[in-house]
């Protein structure tokens, strides 16, 4: 089986099976090592900086939030593909707490479990159809009410933590 960025390539006996995306993009290695360069948080610092826009400066707003709401959290990039090299940034402790996707009209911030968070603050407008994730679709434009975001991301690593240590559903 041969390694990819997005995978592997299926063996001729492999061609049932699909696919797996890696968990993690690391790019190159120096020596074992991850360079600098090829980190997920450098990765994520390149897809902000070629963003140049609002919507850059909104994802590395939340991004920040992110971290001051759990210092111990983990950045990695997933789903990389010819149509979006740059991958997907996303955070993680004891799980998925959200992922960063960018579109032209806006970003989305969709929480793996936010169907089983509380919303006091209303922050999640999208992903109402499915019964585990809740997005939050920011615009141009938009403020996001920091507090209550990071509120929600500590809820999620929480919800993450109580499920790897079996406390919770």
């Amino acid at each position: 089986m041969r390694e990819t960025v997005a995978g592997f390539i299926p063996e001729p006996s492999d061609r049932r099976r699909r696919p797996r995306l890696v968990t993690q993009v690391s790019g190159e290695r120096s020596g074992g090592r991850m360079t600098d360069e090829s980190s997920p948080s450098s990765r994520i610092d390149a897809k902000l900086e070629a963003l140049a826009d609002w919507r850059g400066e909104a994802l590395a707003r939340v991004r920040k939030l992110i971290h001051a709401a759990d210092p111990e959290v983990i950045e990695t990039v997933k789903w990389a593909k010819p149509t979006n090299p740059s991958g997907v940034p996303t955070w993680e402790h004891a799980g998925i707490i959200c992922t960063g996707e960018v579109y032209k009209a806006y970003v989305k911030l969709t929480f793996a479990r936010g169907a089983a968070l509380d919303d006091p603050a209303g922050l999640f407008n999208a992903g109402f159809g499915g019964g585990t994730r809740r997005a939050i679709d920011l615009r141009e434009g938009d403020d996001l009410d920091a507090a209550a975001f990071k509120t929600l991301v500590a809820e999620a690593v929480a919800l993450n933590v109580g499920k790897a240590s079996g406390t919770s559903g």
